[in-house]
């Protein structure tokens, strides 16, 4: 019998490392949860991802103790990406006031966020930093479940986001009190170190209690900033300076859980909101996704699929890379499962629990993921394949824009596992596949809806028209001003 207690260990560590996780021991019944969410970072931008010129340590450190995600999906925009995290639903069925759809999505105070739930149960909560999820009565942090808001409640900039523009303003807010406007570029690389320090004394003030920590960053979005410290460092010049520094605030943020003995209660991602925006004339600024298609505002792999890094000491076994098909939609139903809250059982969310996919191995629960570009559905993907469908290219709306972009003439098909790049249309070899997808995103359109039809699913509040919901595109883009388009 004491041979068989020696081989036990051994037999369980085989069985771990086949698995691809391991728990040591018993979860916390309320662990604490931080989520840095970057802002316009690209798939290729840091280390663990490939970058070649830009240094991230603590990144590096990061995946080495924790999970790489190489399937990782977010929303092809600011605004929508965000409405998606913090509700665990598709952009195009939440509600907004009027029943209207804005170009960057609007909570409707009646919407139920991730906050929101994690409070019922204990948690106290900070979102710090960028967001954008609607600026009017009710849309606020505060008004949405968060105890704590420090930052900026837009975009970068009210007017164009071009570096040099004198108009650039932003306002940067504690709680609702304004803090300082923010008029420079050189005011713009105050941000991030200026989060960092509020992110790492909310974790020292509330290490007693369980509590939910929001760092949404607005770095790397145009205009950019660092602070003087990481100016003129890195490789790749200010871009990668910019990088450098978000690194630098992780590690800032890892070293606080670690110094307060909070790293075996604490699960901790990284991810980003979208994919880079590449657009802009704003010479080496630019991100990469590289080897992905496509950037931000675009349904390509490139503007969608992100990085994403989990840690959580002593529950995740350490340096694996994880490809299952995972989302940002699925954060609300995995925090309230670790949380132990409760989902109102009358609310329809599109997140799936991954909480299996990092301790069991197990697979993603999602079969498909839908490609939206604000009302639009531009395609769908399975565990192997995409369908992406007819579109017509995107209007010149901008003054710098140097074409109409992203077109697509015909059905096309991409093995995903073996075609990340998208570079072969194989859909006239693989007819089934086609029009087995063909069939899923019908349903997705009955659910969810299209550009041209409400879906059944859709959550509405108000008694405003809801024909308001079907907007198309092209001419939505055509309407709009520029200084009301800020990606």
């Amino acid at each position: 019998m004491k041979y068989l207690y020696f081989l036990l260990p051994i037999f369980f560590t085989i069985i771990g490392c086949t698995k691809n996780t391991l728990v040591k021991e018993e979860l916390p019944q309320k662990p604490n949860i931080v989520l840095i969410f970057t802002d316009d970072l690209g798939y290729n931008d840091i280390e663990p991802y490939g970058a070649p010129r830009i240094k991230t340590p603590h990144l590096n450190q990061m995946a080495k103790e924790g999970i790489k995600f190489t399937n990782f999906y977010a929303q092809p925009l600011c605004g929508p990406s965000r409405a998606a995290l913090l509700t665990g639903s598709y952009p195009i069925r939440i509600a907004e006031p009027n029943n209207r759809k804005n170009f960057h999505t609007k909570l409707h105070p009646k919407e139920i966020t991730i906050a929101e739930i994690l409070n019922s149960e204990g948690y106290v909560s900070a979102c710090i930093g960028k967001w954008h999820a609607g600026e009017e009565e009710g849309q606020m942090p505060l008004e949405q479940g968060f105890d704590l808001f420090f930052g900026t409640p837009k975009y970068n900039g009210n007017t164009k986001f071009i570096e040099d523009n004198p108009k650039f303003r932003a306002t940067l807010l504690d709680n609702s009190d304004t803090v300082m406007t923010i008029n420079t570029v050189q005011e713009m690389g105050l941000l991030t170190g200026m989060y960092t320090k509020e992110a790492t004394n909310f974790i020292k003030e509330n290490k007693a209690k369980p509590f939910f920590l929001y760092l949404a960053h607005n770095m790397p979005h145009v205009p950019l900033g660092a602070s003087e410290k990481f100016r003129g460092k890195s490789e790749d010049g200010f871009y990668g300076d910019v990088i450098e520094e978000l690194d630098w605030s992780v590690g800032e943020v890892l070293k606080t859980l670690q110094e307060e003995g909070l790293e075996e209660n604490t699960l901790v991602i990284f991810t980003s909101d979208n994919g880079p925006w590449v657009e802009a004339k704003i010479g080496d600024h630019g991100g990469s996704a590289y080897p992905l298609r496509g950037n931000k505002t675009q349904t390509w792999e490139g503007g969608v699929r992100v990085p994403c890094i989990m840690q959580w000491k002593g529950k995740l076994q350490e340096g694996q890379t994880n490809d299952e098909m995972l989302t940002t939609l699925d954060f609300f139903p995995t925090f309230s499962n670790f949380a132990q809250a409760k989902i109102p059982d009358d609310l329809t969310i599109d997140g799936k629990d991954f909480s299996k996919v990092i301790f069991d191995g197990a697979e993603s629960d999602h079969e498909y993921y839908y490609y939206y570009s604000y009302t639009h559905l531009h395609g769908i993907r399975d565990k192997e394949w995409k369908l992406v469908l007819p579109r017509q290219a995107k209007p010149k709306f901008m003054k710098w824009a140097k074409r109409k972009i992203d077109g697509v003439d015909e059905v096309q098909l991409f093995h995903l596992t073996k075609d990340k790049e998208e570079k072969n249309n194989v859909a006239g070899q693989y007819p089934e596949k086609v029009k087995e997808l063909m069939i899923a995103m019908e349903e997705a359109r009955i659910e969810l809806g299209d550009k041209d039809r409400i879906g059944k699913g859709v959550r509405f509040f108000d008694d405003a028209p809801k024909t308001e919901r079907i907007v198309d595109y092209n001419r939505l883009m055509k309407k709009v001003k520029i200084s009301d388009v800020e990606l």
